[in-house]
């Protein structure tokens, strides 16, 4: 018999063994969410023991067992898009989890030739690119309200400020975490933890202050500036150059733009040289796509380890 929320929670984390961090982390902040609401309610209105309360609140949301076969086969219909799954209110029955998806057997050439038909390509390059202009505004915050913070925590607004700014650090990951999964496919939390409401504003700015991800939170939005550059960087001069070299024809033959100057020389391309430089700059664009999806892939997983809980 399950006499506690916190060993419902316990045991609803063992049942999702193996699922993704971010569908745990949601799970979790359901089920305490309902749990500790009807709970207060009932003490409200019975005087009946905690326990007792307990035992038919969960006979109504369900078992551990249960929900987690429900977050589970939610999870393998829910697509990676800004939708948020249903939260399971009632009893669910055991459901099959779908497989993993099949690997792509296709031969190397349609695959790398088929990256401009892949919507995750697409969005990665534009998440990618954006992260300059969302990277400096997550820095900007961050560097200002640790400064701001650290410099009044000798007044009495000091631990109020540096709450509100921690709070908006945890509302900036959500934020950024939604991003993520509607761009690049990672799987991030669609909402926000769960606080208690029945504790004091002095337990609760501990546990806003000693949580990991709070701090991971902050250094990410530090790290988004420099990666954002980074990424800008790369991907804006190889698309840039990509299309220089597809563009060669027309820019001698009809601009009369030489391929370099080294004054007071011009060099142009040679006629037999101009089918390969095109070619080139087509295999390199295709090539930036698949770079564009592959660093995307890798800052998702990076997100995850920092703005999800373990």
């Amino acid at each position: 018999m399950i006499n506690s929320i916190e060993q419902y929670l316990s045991e609803l984390k063992k049942e999702l063994a193996g699922s993704d961090r971010a569908t745990v982390q949601d799970a979790l902040a359901d089920a305490e969410e309902y749990l500790r609401t009807a709970l207060d309610n009932a003490k409200k209105g019975n005087p009946a023991s905690e326990a007792e309360a307990l035992a038919s609140i969960i006979e109504k949301y369900g078992q551990p067992k249960e929900i987690a076969a429900a977050y589970k086969s939610i999870e393998s219909s829910t697509p990676l898009a800004f939708s948020r799954p249903a939260r399971p209110e009632v009893k669910a029955p055991p459901a099959p989890v779908a497989a993993p998806a099949a690997p792509d057997t296709r031969p190397f050439y349609a695959r790398f030739f088929g990256v401009f038909a892949d919507p995750r390509a697409w969005g990665a390059l534009i998440y990618l690119i954006f992260t300059f202009g969302t990277g400096i505004a997550y820095f900007t915050w961050a560097v200002t309200g640790l400064s701001v913070s650290a410099g009044l925590l000798v007044l009495i607004v000091g631990l109020p400020i540096l709450g509100l700014f921690l709070l908006s650090a945890r509302g900036i990951a959500l934020l950024e975490g939604r991003l993520i999964e509607a761009l690049i496919g990672v799987r991030m939390p669609r909402r926000p933890l769960f606080s208690r409401k029945d504790i004091g504003w002095w337990q609760k700015f501990k546990n806003l202050f000693t949580e990991r991800q709070t701090w991971t939170a902050v250094i990410y939005m530090i790290l988004q500036m420099p990666l954002g550059i980074i990424y800008f960087t790369v991907l804006v001069t190889l698309i840039s150059f990509s299309v220089w070299l597809i563009g060669r024809p027309v820019w001698e033959l009809v601009f009369d733009f030489p391929t370099f100057v080294f004054p007071p020389y011009a060099y142009y391309t040679p006629a037999w040289a101009m089918p390969f430089v095109v070619i080139g700059g087509i295999l390199l664009l295709f090539a930036t796509m698949h770079l564009a999806k592959y660093i995307g892939k890798m800052h998702g997983m990076m997100a995850k380890t920092m703005l999800v809980r373990e």
